[in-house]
């Protein structure tokens, strides 16, 4: 129940011609406390009630509670999430016999792209593509929690940043 991710900024969308599977996710959030944040995710047909618990130091290492719930449940409960629900398109793709996760944010969001790569330690050894960027594992701004909080004038400015 210990997620071990490192997530980085997307410079460029060669990955698209790479990627071996593409789904939609819409999320939102019930709760976004300090350290911990209850989320709402449906994707292909599915509902998932997520919890996440506060990151370890290094930001790779954080609790993630993740449980299957009916479809209608997941609609009826994505109602009541906080303003901003989260639209985007995720993109799997192989590189060095590793399976990035690519993020490509649409809507209030769109122009955000962040690949994601789950982890077996927080030791373990990242074989980077050409079009990853810099690293912002750990950096709070980039949780989805958190990007679902930021006013409009925050978003082009995170964005302008590419």
């Amino acid at each position: 129940m210990v997620e071990k991710e490192r997530k980085f900024k997307v410079t460029s969308k060669k990955f698209i011609l790479l990627s071996h599977r593409v789904i939609n996710i819409k999320q939102g959030y019930l709760s976004k406390e300090k350290n911990i944040s209850v989320r709402i995710r449906i994707s292909e047909n599915k509902s998932f009630l997520c919890i996440k618990g506060p990151s370890s130091k290094s930001g790779i290492s954080r609790f993630e509670f993740e449980k299957e719930i009916s479809l209608i449940e997941g609609s009826e409960l994505l109602k009541l999430c906080l303003p901003r629900i989260i639209s985007k398109k995720r993109y799997f793709i192989e590189y060095e016999k590793q399976l990035f996760e690519i993020d490509v944010f649409e809507g209030f969001l769109k122009g955000l792209m962040l690949a994601e790569i789950e982890l077996n330690s927080e030791s373990q050894k990242v074989y980077l593509p050409d079009w990853i960027g810099e690293e912002v594992t750990g950096v709070k701004t980039f949780y989805n929690s958190q990007l679902s909080k930021l006013t409009d004038n925050e978003i082009t400015e995170l964005i302008s940043k590419y």
